[in-house]
């Protein structure tokens, strides 16, 4: 049994923890950002459909326009929309580009949609549907705070050799994974083993401190999952 430290919220880095357990892999979890409203009021604009790319966003949603169209990035994030009382969800395959390709299949340039976002997120989708023809409006309505330490177990299981891989989701908590080990002190103990990432720029920070890095085939947890148990 491989023991996997796992640094995501603590409701995500909960239910990877279940995955993980059903492959037999035991999780240190060691949540490196806590999810928060960020206060900022929803934009006064109509708009004519909803992206959401998190279920993170499900507290937002609480005041918004059930009626209107809603494109989710995946399952997960679908079954909290349909959960806050929306009914017309299109469903993407859980990454950006696949929710991108939906909206423009789906929708005329034109209209103006409205993204419920984090205070730090990345450019797509909305890029690329601005490209398009589409009019993004992004209300960060939630963000990852960060944590002022990582958790004792943690640091201690880092320090003595019981962690025999890595889980990292996104460039953001990467980036504060190498900080808050190497303000703990055993800023070596990162390249004692694996690290599998969601992408090549999450991947970033780890490489800069010389840690083993493996990236995932496509940005998905099944994609990151299979990395730790590939098939033969």
């Amino acid at each position: 049994m491989t023991r996997i430290l796992v640094t995501r919220s603590a409701e995500d880095a909960a239910r990877t923890a279940e995955r993980l357990a059903a492959l037999g892999h035991d999780s240190c979890l060691a949540p490196v950002t806590r999810i928060v409203p960020t206060g900022d009021p929803a934009p006064a604009m109509p708009y004519d459909a909803l992206i959401v790319t998190s279920a993170h966003a499900a507290d937002a949603l609480a005041d918004l326009d059930r009626q209107k169209p809603v494109f989710a990035v995946g399952e997960h994030t679908a079954e909290v929309v349909r959960a806050e009382g929306f009914s017309r969800i299109s469903v993407a395959d859980g990454d950006a580009v696949s929710l991108s390709r939906l909206i423009r299949e789906q929708l005329p340039p034109g209209l103006v949609l409205l993204h419920v976002t984090a205070r730090h997120h990345k450019e797509e989708p909305a890029l690329s549907l601005r490209r398009a023809g589409f009019t993004v409006v992004q209300w960060e309505a939630y963000e990852a705070q960060a944590v002022e330490a990582l958790p004792e177990a943690a640091v201690e299981a880092l320090r003595t050799g019981q962690i025999g891989a890595a889980l990292h989701y996104s460039r953001r908590s990467a980036d504060l994974v190498v900080r808050l080990v190497e303000e703990a002190g055993p800023a070596s103990s990162l390249r004692a083993f694996p690290h599998f990432c969601l992408s090549a720029d999450v991947a970033a920070p780890l490489l800069a401190v010389g840690a083993e890095v493996r990236t995932a085939e496509d940005p998905s947890e099944d994609a990151l999952l299979r990395l730790l148990d590939p098939p033969r």
